[in-house]
């Protein structure tokens, strides 16, 4: 009974070991006695005990290899680029791709750094960032051409990273840099020119506005000054007399404004009785010499001479 009890048990390993389930996504590798007997994709299968084998699931969704090259641009700067490769195997070629490669990530990094030392030498450094797409063309078309054959579709290479010298990063910073100072000296240079500029229309605004302001006051003061001559004249003060009583009192006028005036520099001027009558004799002496300097230039100037050019008689 024990022995049938056995022969149950293995019965049921045998037939449990029929079945298999392969999940979505996936292929399974069938092989009899070594050699391929099928391809079985996801659901639910059935297999010979013993003589068929899974010799291995491949999975068919999308993969992505990342691979670092160190390389050197035509400028002689050296980079190290991150270049990641999309990949998936071929649904129909699942058998390719078991059977062809060993080892396909090798294969792929191969063509990738392959690829690169050929295009990134061709450029200056500047242009390996401006075109890094074309250079992710270049590697996909390449990679293309190659593992299709082995059952491998690329489905897309990008250039992620480009990584330059240390040293010659700190001289790119330094360069933006500068150039950032350059333009903000421009704009500042600019605003300063602007200020300025309004500030002297201002001023200029100013003076005009000033220059008006006193021009009517001297104005005013010359119909102030008429005025009080006529005055003067009224009471039988000549007009010699009137204008020297006139700037005496602007004199006095002024020391007046000075002394009331807190912030003025010192000034020293004559201040005494005696002063003053000296300078109001001094004025009148002097305007009545310049009027009679003028009548006496009157009575000796000359009227101008008349010639009268004689007639020649033509012959």
């Amino acid at each position: 009974m024990s022995y049938f009890g056995v022969l149950i048990f293995v019965a049921l390993l045998i037939l449990l070991a029929s079945f298999f389930i392969v999940k979505q996504q996936t292929a399974a590798i069938i092989e009899r006695f070594g050699k391929l007997q099928s391809v079985r994709h996801a659901g639910f299968h059935l297999k010979i005990p013993v003589i068929d084998q899974i010799a291995r699931r491949i999975n068919l969704r999308i993969q992505q290899l990342d691979v670092i090259i160190d390389t050197k641009t035509l400028d002689n700067v050296f980079v190290k680029m991150k270049v990641s490769v999309q990949y998936q195997v071929i649904r129909e070629q699942v058998a390719d791709a078991f059977y062809k490669l060993e080892y396909p990530e090798g294969q792929i990094t191969s063509y990738v750094f392959d690829v690169v030392r050929a295009e990134v030498p061709k450029m200056r450094l500047d242009d390996v960032f401006v075109r890094k797409d074309d250079i992710a063309i270049a590697v996909k078309g390449e990679l293309q051409e190659a593992m299709q054959s082995y059952g491998y579709d690329i489905i897309k290479a990008l250039v992620t990273d480009i990584d330059p010298d240390e040293q010659v990063k700190h001289a790119m910073n330094r360069i933006n840099a500068a150039e950032r100072e350059k333009t903000a000296a421009e704009y500042e240079s600019e605003a300063q020119r602007i200020r300025i500029v309004a500030v002297a229309k201002a001023e200029a605004e100013s003076k005009k506005l000033q220059g008006q302001g006193i021009a009517d006051q001297r104005r005013e003061i010359a119909k102030g000054l008429k005025e009080s001559v006529e005055m003067l004249n009224d009471v039988n003060i000549n007009a010699a007399e009137a204008s020297a009583l006139i700037v005496v009192t602007q004199h006095y006028d002024t020391l007046q404004s000075v002394g009331s005036n807190s912030r003025s520099n010192l000034v020293l001027l004559p201040n005494s009785p005696t002063a003053a009558s000296g300078m109001l004799n001094d004025l009148v002496v002097s305007m009545a010499a310049t009027q009679k300097i003028d009548h006496l230039e009157k009575e000796t100037e000359q009227p101008k001479s008349h010639y009268d050019f004689p007639k020649i008689d033509e012959e």
